[in-house]
């Protein structure tokens, strides 16, 4: 994957601007020693307009829903958040990029409950091209069904996008990426097909889009919900079902879908060729549909193209010697 890391200099920090170098935590935050943070991945996309964010407000309203579900009280509203997030990606002068909020508990508590470690809300982006390789849009990847498992329901709380969860996502990708496969599927508790490590997953079969149920042990993706309604816009049937793991192996298509992942077509699973072993028409045509709302090559009948204002921020650096940092328009309401 492509992740330029160090070209986007100002992170914003509740309500202040920092430099990338100045985003530092303390070994004994609480989120190092039990994982106590959530986040969001949404994608900025360049279009004839101008830069314009896919579904902002959705993520971010799946964010604060996160900090509810986890009793982290951020003190920032949608809308503020909303502005902020903008404000950052001007700042930034990027015309594409990941962006990334993060709420995290800080030092405080040594133990479990967290009461009394502060929480920092964060909002980074930075320029990052195709999750599973330059090449995994067009030509597809690899994956094999993992070991591991997803946690059952009332074990994790799966709907919200929260950092220790994903403990659980990296041993899979590990796994999958040392027995040499791009990605991994993971199955749930009872044996069912639940997702990948950090997509949702859908399947084509005789023409119809399925896709497994919501069964508490998986996230509800953003990119899945606008998939779905974009398969029912083009008059493509869509199914939710449970999913057994052989579904897989006689599926006619197989994808990937996520933020991060976009729509990345699965050629094999377990080394069995899905279908004729090359990305399928239903795939590609959902592809191109999500890809070109997102980049403004088709109209946006859903709303969910949010432009970049232009001169949102100024772009002046701070000099690093004063250790300077720049304060947001975005105030606490």
């Amino acid at each position: 994957m492509s992740a330029d890391l160090n070209s986007a200099p100002f992170i914003w920090r509740e309500g202040t601007f920092i430099r990338w170098a100045d985003a530092q935590i303390h070994v004994m935050s609480h989120v190092v020693h039990y994982g106590s943070s959530i986040f969001e991945g949404i994608r900025c996309y360049s279009t004839p307009e101008g830069p314009a964010v896919f579904r902002l407000r959705d993520h971010l309203r799946r964010f604060l829903g996160s900090a509810r579900i986890y009793r982290m009280e951020l003190g920032w509203s949608l809308e503020e958040l909303e502005a902020a997030c903008l404000e950052t990606i001007a700042r930034n002068e990027l015309d594409a990029c990941y962006l990334r909020p993060v709420a995290l508990r800080g030092v405080g508590a040594a133990g479990l409950n967290p009461e009394a470690s502060p929480l920092e809300t964060y909002l980074i982006c930075w320029p990052w091209g195709a999750y599973l390789g330059e090449t995994a849009l067009q030509d597809g990847v690899d994956a094999c069904v993992s070991s591991w498992n997803r946690p059952a329901p009332n074990t994790f709380p799966t709907q919200a996008k929260a950092g220790g969860h994903y403990m659980n996502a990296q041993l899979m990708k590990m796994e999958a990426v040392a027995n040499g496969y791009a990605e991994a599927i993971a199955l749930t508790p009872s044996g069912l097909v639940s997702e990948g490590s950090g997509q949702n997953l859908f399947l084509v079969r005789d023409g119809a889009l399925i896709t497994p149920r919501m069964d508490g042990s998986m996230l509800s993706g953003i990119t899945r919900d606008s998939l779905i309604r974009l398969a029912e816009d083009e008059g493509i049937p869509v199914r939710h079902e449970t999913v057994p793991r052989e579904a897989l192996y006689t599926a006619d298509e197989l994808f990937f879908s996520g933020t991060a992942a976009e729509v990345t077509p699965v050629r094999s699973v377990d080394r069995i060729p899905i279908g004729e072993g090359r990305p399928g028409p239903i795939t590609l045509r959902l592809q191109d549909a999500i890809l070109g709302v997102a980049k403004g090559r088709r109209p946006d009948p859903h709303g969910w193209r949010t432009p970049v204002p232009p001169g949102a921020a100024g772009p002046d650096t701070p000099p690093a010697e004063e250790n300077a940092t720049e304060t947001s328009e975005v105030t606490r309401g």
